[in-house]
């Protein structure tokens, strides 16, 4: 036995044979119909769990040492107001209704701004640090459901594989501590994902604690993003399968029909569950029953007036192009992540063409093996029915992938099942080629991990080198459009001051201009330091390089916060054009 190799339990099938395929068998090969049962452990499915808990217990702790590295982004002051307005209705008794005339805030749900109120009260951080740490830690909460989920489907190796492909996109991870509604978004959708997932694996009869974890978890969804009602008609796919199987199988209509209303009766709970936890997080949905719809309408029409940057060319967020969506998940996602995916699809296409050409039928039972086939499905729908709806609708979409960052967890689980199937095809030939990948694996992940380190505190900026990278992706797609890195321009600057000054105290106070969100700056100034919106009488202008921002403005540029080669924020002295202005 070698690292990684997996002992599926023998599942005996309505027609006889017996399921799983022994490793060497043709249905153990990529399309097979092998099932690693995470309740038949090997010697080292163990060893995977660990690992799994030792990463999360690390991210963990990076992200309490890193968290204060993160800047202000564009959309957390009125995101933190919101959840001030929200902690205030509840506080006032229901009296204060603010919230609800609060900019469009009152369409999106409130779950990460209310608890980040809540808990602003009591943290020894400043009020944005703390939306930081909070923002990192729901971060690994999603992870955690990644790693649930892919444990779920395909064992311990599957599951660990699934939390490490999500951590190491940078998408993913640079979001989580500074973008309060996608991120938080996408971390409760995997978990909602997860739910609906054991929910199918255990029809028609799914214990009640399966059903209320999903319903938690979806309440949670929505109780940030009314998005999350696509999880509705998933699930719905799923139970229309499980009762065609049913029907394959030889039952009669009145034994499907009984395990329909079965199947309701057992998910009342859930869903009660869940409108209650939307209600909480996000009372505006629940004052008309009619309001979730008027939001998910509005948001999928609403005319910002938002230029994104795609292929070179500056487009408005509602006329992007229908590849637009498609285009920047390639670019933007790991090349490992790509390479699982396509292998799960082939994985799929494969395991088709089989059932297709020899039978058996898709959907012949009710048994475990065909209830996976299902969750799979379902986990492939969850991943890419957004995507097709974007191709299809063009909805209006914001900056990169952002709005869409919950298809991304999803992603990763199923290219984790595309790469641990094909890492099992490997051994079943070779043992010692399966060290060899787990090697390649390993060496992929370092890669992958310096990357990031290197991109740190700006993980989100990552391009892959289907562009050649961030330098590559400068000019032809979007980079900071957050203005995460004004932050890091900004001590940078209070340094250059300090070493000017060298051992005399600062006893004059020096004014700077932004361009760009102006909390990303003057938050974090220090006392001899103070944000001026007149240019004009500005030492310093601190800037982004988003829409070629700093170029509209004279100085010399005496800091450059850079990437790879590549500027993301600059800072440019203006003293001595006061000077020759005197």
């Amino acid at each position: 036995m070698v690292a990684g190799a997996a002992v599926p339990t023998r599942i005996d099938v309505p027609n006889g044979s017996v399921y799983p395929p022994p490793m060497n068998s043709p249905e153990s090969a990529i399309g097979g119909d092998r099932i690693i049962s995470s309740a038949a452990p090997s010697r080292w499915d163990a060893f995977f769990d660990d690992l799994a808990w030792v990463a999360l217990l690390a991210v963990t702790v990076l992200v309490m040492l890193t968290f204060q590295d993160y800047g202000i982004t564009t959309d957390e002051e009125v995101q933190n107001v919101y959840g001030i307005k929200l902690l205030a209705f509840y506080t006032s008794f229901f009296r204060d209704m603010s919230a609800f005339s609060y900019v469009d805030l009152y369409r999106y749900g409130g779950l990460f701004d209310l608890l980040a109120a809540i808990v602003n009260l009591v943290s020894p951080f400043g009020e944005y640090e703390t939306r930081h740490l909070l923002g990192g830690l729901v971060g690994v909460v999603g992870l955690a459901g990644a790693w649930r989920l892919g444990r779920h489907l395909g064992g311990p190796r599957a599951g660990f594989l699934s939390l490490m492909l999500l951590l190491l996109t940078p998408a993913y991870y640079g979001h989580s501590f500074n973008n309060p509604k996608d991120a938080p978004f996408a971390a409760a959708m995997v978990w909602a994902i997860y739910g609906m997932c054991r929910v199918v694996s255990a029809l028609p009869t799914p214990p009640l604690r399966t059903v209320l974890l999903f319903g938690f978890s979806l309440g949670c969804a929505l109780g940030i993003r009314v998005a999350a009602v696509l999880v509705g008609p998933y699930l719905a796919v799923g139970l229309a399968l499980f009762l065609l199987a049913e029907w394959r199988a030889g039952r009669s209509g009145g034994e499907i029909g009984g395990h329909l209303l079965t199947v309701i009766r057992r998910l009342l709970p859930g869903f009660a569950v869940a409108y209650l936890a939307m209600g909480v997080f996000w009372p505006w949905a629940v004052m008309n029953p009619f309001n979730p719809i008027r939001a998910l309408i509005g948001f999928s029409t609403y005319p910002i007036n938002l230029d994104t940057l795609v292929g070179g060319l500056w487009v408005k967020a509602y006329q992007l192009p229908r590849d637009y969506l498609p285009d920047y998940l390639l670019v933007n996602l790991p090349e490992v992540v790509l390479f699982g995916m396509v292998t799960a699809l082939a994985a799929g296409g494969a395991w088709a063409l089989r059932r297709l050409r020899q039978g058996p039928r898709f959907l012949s039972g009710t048994s475990p093996a065909e209830l996976r086939h299902i969750e799979y499905l379902l986990l492939t729908l969850a991943a890419f029915f957004p995507v097709i709806f974007f191709v299809v609708a063009r909805p209006t979409a914001y900056n990169g992938i952002r709005h869409f960052l919950f298809v991304v967890p999803p992603m990763a689980v199923l290219a984790a099942a595309g790469i641990d199937r094909l890492w099992g095809v490997i051994e079943g030939f070779d043992a010692r080629l399966g060290r060899v990948c787990a090697g390649m694996l390993t060496a992929v992940f370092v890669t992958q991990i310096w990357i990031m380190g290197q991109l740190h505190p700006d993980e989100y900026v990552y391009y892959n080198l289907l562009t050649g990278g961030v330098k590559g992706a400068a000019g032809a797609y979007e980079l900071d459009y957050w203005g995460n890195s004004l932050l890091e321009a900004t001590k940078d600057l209070a340094e250059y001051i300090a070493m000017e000054n060298g051992d005399k105290p600062i006893t004059r106070t020096y004014k700077v201009a932004v361009c760009g969100h102006r909390l990303a700056v003057a938050y974090y100034l220090p006392e001899y330091m103070v944000f001026t919106k007149k240019l004009e009488e500005a030492d310093f202008v601190v800037s982004f390089t988003q829409t070629n921002c700093e170029r509209r403005y004279q100085g010399r540029q005496i800091i450059s916060v850079d990437r790879f080669g590549v500027a993301l924020s600059v800072v440019k002295d203006r003293r001595y054009l006061k000077d020759r202005s005197k």
